[in-house]
């Protein structure tokens, strides 16, 4: 997966190619890494890279906080396309720190003549 760093300090004015920072795809993703404002864009686009992959259930940890974007999330979660179900973890798994998502399976491709 990738994603785009919006322009900083330092960053060349009318600049219009912005830094790509690649992330690995694993089974969870610690949103704690990215800025509040980025949060929506980088969970669609893993939760897009981890079907592909084909990873049934991934974990989002957002941490406990005041639960907004535990908020955020869930409201992203609940019409997107890729998502079966999701719910808080188990405690042993971040509690409600953390959602856990099933995704739908990858298509099969359809059998040559």
């Amino acid at each position: 997966m990738t994603r785009l760093r919006p322009p900083g300090p330092g960053d060349a004015a009318g600049d219009d190619e912005l830094p790509v920072v690649e992330v690995p795809i694993t089974e969870a993703l610690d949103l704690h890494d990215f800025a509040p404002r980025e949060i929506l864009e980088v969970a669609d686009a893993y939760l897009e890279a981890a079907r592909e992959k084909g990873y049934r259930e991934v974990r989002l940890i957002h941490g406990r906080g005041k639960g907004i974007q535990r908020s955020r999330l869930r409201a992203l979660l609940e019409g997107h396309p890729d998502v079966v179900s999701f719910h808080d973890a188990a405690a042993e798994r971040g509690g409600w720190g953390a959602t856990l998502v099933e995704l739908r399976p990858n298509e099969e491709p359809e059998a040559g003549p």
